[in-house]
């Protein structure tokens, strides 16, 4: 019995150098050990990694009210708040929280401060710097921008309305006062 233990270990290191000079012998099995330890380090690293800190959106202040083109310019967000304001078929909407598209860096910043109403229904990024009344325009672009204007409605908050040359802007303070007072009467109702 002492022999076939020492007959059973002496074939185990003769058994293991077999096998590595087997897997090392071929470059395909040392190209697949390869490959198969790159990947387990990657798994291994991507579960240690820490995701990088976004950069806190600002809080801003809700804006309501309507702009003319020049005004509207201004909300490009080039400015110290980074508000960034969109025009689509006459309304103007605060689209801030998607500033990774219509930023300075962004795809869509050619329509920040302006109008992109002409933009959206031709599929095109330029514009016109005046106000655009968009007569001009097929049934079919104007459906397009009627469903753009639809999908920023339900995305973003709505600032007020784009002005024609001469048009009054709307006193909005009013329409405030309005809601303050009925949500005041609400929570008394409440109690």
């Amino acid at each position: 019995m002492a022999e076939g233990k020492v007959a059973g270990s002496s074939e185990s290191p003769g058994v293991m150098s077999d096998l590595l000079s087997e897997i090392c012998g071929s470059p395909v099995s040392v190209a697949l050990i390869g490959i198969i330890c790159f990947l387990l380090y990657k798994i291994v690293k991507s579960r240690r990694k820490v995701p990088a800190p976004q950069p806190a959106e600002l809080d801003l202040p809700k804006l309501r009210k309507d702009f003319n083109v020049e005004e509207l310019r201004k909300y490009d967000g080039t400015q110290p708040d980074g508000r960034i304001l969109v025009a689509v078929n006459g309304k103007v909407f605060d689209v801030t929280r998607g500033k990774r598209f219509y930023g300075p860096d962004g795809p869509y910043s050619a329509f920040a401060g302006r109008d992109a109403s002409r933009g959206l229904a031709t599929f095109s990024v330029g514009g016109k710097d005046e106000y655009d009344d968009l007569s001009d325009l097929n049934a079919v672009e104007m459906d397009s921008i009627r469903e753009w204007e639809i999908q920023f409605t339900e995305k973003y908050a709505l600032v007020g309305r784009l002005l024609k040359p001469g048009e009054e802007p709307t006193n909005y303070s009013d329409d405030e006062e309005e809601s303050a007072a009925a949500e005041s009467q609400t929570e008394k109702k409440n109690e």
